[in-house]
């Protein structure tokens, strides 16, 4: 039975830069969206509008009384729609490029999938009262979200060197590790701010029972494990080729973002977390791990392309 998609395909196709155009903008949109969830935490909005789907109970849009704390949330939530717009944008783009390419394809579902468990985990946060640990999980799927329109965008606007391009297993391996205790970081970085003092409204909303010191000091010293293994992966890579000059350049930009990304981190540290270093931060987050992502790709470049991925990127370059 023929997908309305496919019928579509059947018929119409739209160029290679409509689609480069579509994971642009879901990867930007996705960025967006990080930093607007912290302005939401860090302005203490997350329960501006205090019910799920609705804002009030009654109504989709926030009333006067809930004030602007109901407007900051409401707009967040009305990001949504944009990424949907957007992933949508993807999704057709797609499929109807000439030749088809499924791996793009894949991933561009894997979007509108994340998209939705997103948008559910958010309205389960708001029900449960901005649980720190629910607020945890919906930030990590907003990282998950943002690792697909990364893996897109790149896959889409790649340019493969020639088959001088190979690199040492040791390169590989580093380039998996960084990306893994960059995930890590990540992930301990939500515990920070689960147990910081932006709860996220300015009620009385539980934080999680960790030290908050020592949680930091393990933040921070994953973030020194990051640069050291980038600087690592850097002295590794030695080749001359076009593939080995690439990722020097991408680690480059990479250590920049980390070294930025650890001077704000300490600063709001040693200044009691103003609210508009730590939504920066948050941003920075976003930067790191697309980063991270593109040094990774770059070192596996057939990394979610299938057996001639070689071939089906020429098609959409």
């Amino acid at each position: 039975m023929q997908t309305p998609l496919g019928w579509a395909a059947a018929r119409w196709t739209l160029s290679p830069r409509a689609l480069r155009w579509a994971t642009t903008a879901a990867l930007i949109v996705s960025i967006i969206i990080v930093f607007t969830g912290g302005l939401v935490r860090v302005t203490g909005s997350g329960l501006g509008c205090p019910t799920w789907p609705t804002c009030d109970g009654t109504s989709i849009a926030p009333s006067a009384e809930l004030g602007i704390h109901g407007v900051i949330e409401f707009a967040n939530r009305l990001l949504t729609t944009v990424i949907v717009i957007a992933v949508a944008w993807v999704i057709i783009a797609a499929r109807l490029q000439k030749p088809r390419v499924r791996s793009v394809t894949r991933l561009a579902w894997s979007q509108f999938w994340l998209v939705v468990a997103n948008a559910v985990a958010g309205g389960i946060t708001v029900l449960v009262g901005l649980n720190p640990w629910v607020v945890a999980l919906h930030f990590v799927l907003a990282i998950a979200l943002l690792a697909t329109t990364t893996l897109t965008w790149h896959r889409v606007h790649e340019k493969r060197p020639g088959p001088d391009g190979a690199v040492s297993p040791a390169t590989g391996a580093l380039a998996w590790l960084l990306a893994a205790v960059t995930l890590v970081l990540i992930v301990v970085g939500t515990m920070v701010s689960g147990a910081g003092p932006h709860s996220g409204d300015s009620s009385d909303v539980p934080r999680m029972q960790l030290d908050w010191t020592t949680v930091t000091i393990i933040h921070g010293v994953l973030g020194a494990l990051v640069f050291g293994l980038a600087l690592a992966l850097f002295l590794a890579n030695r080749g001359t080729d076009a593939r080995a000059r690439l990722i020097r350049r991408r680690l480059i930009v990479f250590v920049l973002v980390v070294l930025a990304q650890g001077l704000v981190g300490t600063v709001q540290a040693l200044t009691g977390l103003p609210a508009s270093l730590v939504s920066f931060h948050l941003l920075g987050a976003a930067l790191v791990w697309v980063g991270v992502l593109r040094v990774l790709l770059d070192v596996h470049p057939a990394l979610f392309a299938r057996v001639g991925g070689a071939r089906e990127s020429a098609a959409i370059s």
